[in-house]
C-alpha cells in the first residue's frame, strides 16, 4: 500500500501541472488525504490482536508458504538419508561425526540425555534457548541468498541420520526414537518452517520481479518474520517437554500415543485454522 500511495503522489504532482487534469487531480488529492492516515498513523497493539494473529492469521501465513516448508523439509530428509548411509556404509564416520564422548556412551547403551532427568527446570530453558537459536539462524541464513539455510537444515538432517543409524546399530532405537517423539512432533516443523522463512528470504532477494530489490526483500522478510514468530512459543512448549517429559521413565508407548495426540492438535491447527467460514 506504501508502494502504490508514493506512486499515485507522484501521479498527483504530474496531474497539477496539466490544466485538463484538475477533476483527476481532485480525486487523487482526496484519495491520498483518505489513504495518508491509514499508512502513516501508529496502530496500539493489543492483547485481542495477539490472540487473533495466532488463532486465525498464523495459520494462513502457514498454509501461504507450505512450498517452502516443503523443500525445507525435503533438505533436512535428503540429509538425513545421507547421514545414515555414511553411517552404514563406513562406520568410522559416526565416531568421526558424533566424537568419542557421545559414541561411549551410545555404545554402553545408555542414553546421553540421562543427566536432564537431574536438572529438569535448567535443561528446559537450556533447550528453548538452544532450540528459538537454530530457528533464528535458519532464518537469517536467509540473507545469504538462501545458501546458509540450506546448509542449516541439511546438516541438521545429517546429524539425525547419523544419530538414529547410530542408535540402530546398538540396539538403542527404542530409546532414542521414544525420547525424540514427544517434542520432536513439534520441535521438527518448527525448524522445517524456520528454513522455510530464511528460503523466503532469499526468494526476495534473488527474485524481486516487477519490485525493487529492496521493496521485495522488505515484503519477503516481513512475511519471513510472522513465519518464525508464530513458532516460538511452540519452541517454548517442546523445549518444556524435551527438559520434563522426554527424558522421564514413561512407557515408551505412552510417549509415542502422547506424541501422536500432540501432532494431531498441532497440525489440525495448522491446516484448519484460521480458514474463512462459507456462507451460504
Amino acid at each position: 500500500m506504501g508502494l502504490l500511495y508514493r506512486q499515485a503522489a507522484a501521479d498527483l504532482s504530474t496531474l497539477r501541472e496539466d490544466p485538463s487534469g484538475k477533476s483527476y487531480a481532485r480525486f487523487l488529492n482526496l484519495l491520498l488525504a483518505r489513504a495518508h492516515n491509514t499508512i502513516y498513523s501508529g496502530q496500539k497493539s493489543s492483547a485481542r490482536g495477539f490472540f487473533d494473529f495466532f488463532l486465525h492469521e498464523y495459520p494462513r501465513v502457514f498454509r501461504r508458504n507450505l512450498h517452502l516448508i516443503t523443500i525445507a523439509t525435503l533438505l533436512f530428509v535428503a540429509g538425513g538419508l545421507a547421514g545414515m548411509l555414511l553411517t552404514l556404509t563406513r562406520p568410522g564416520f559416526m565416531y568421526l561425526f558424533l566424537g568419542p564422548g557421545m559414541m561411549d556412551t551410545i555404545e554402553h547403551h545408555k542414553m546421553w540425555t540421562d543427566s536432564i532427568v537431574s536438572v529438569k527446570p535448567l535443561a528446559a530453558s537450556g533447550i528453548m534457548t538452544n532450540n528459538i537459536s537454530v530457528c533464528i539462524a535458519s532464518f537469517a541464513y536467509g540473507l545469504t541468498a538462501g545458501l546458509g539455510t540450506i546448509y542449516m537444515m541439511v546438516f541438521n538432517g545429517v546429524m539425525m541420520g547419523v544419530i538414529g543409524s547410530a542408535c540402530w546399530l546398538h540396539g538403542m532405537s527404542l530409546s532414542l526414537w521414544s525420547f525424540v517423539a514427544p517434542h520432536g512432533v513439534l520441535e521438527l516443523p518448527a525448524i522445517f518452517i524456520s528454513g522455510a522463512a530464511g528460503l523466503r528470504i532469499g526468494q526476495g532477494l534473488l527474485f524481486p520481479g516487477m519490485l525493487s530489490r529492496r521493496d521485495s526483500l522488505g515484503r519477503a522478510g516481513a512475511e519471513a518474520i510472522r513465519l518464525v514468530l508464530g513458532m516460538v512459543p511452540v519452541l517454548i512448549v517442546a523445549g518444556t517437554i524435551e527438559g520434563f517429559i522426554s527424558p522421564s521413565g514413561l512407557a515408551p508407548g505412552l510417549k509415542f500415543a502422547l506424541a501422536g495426540a500432540i501432532a494431531v492438535v498441532f497440525f489440525g491447527y495448522l491446516f484448519s485454522g484460521g480458514k474463512e467460514k462459507q456462507t451460504a
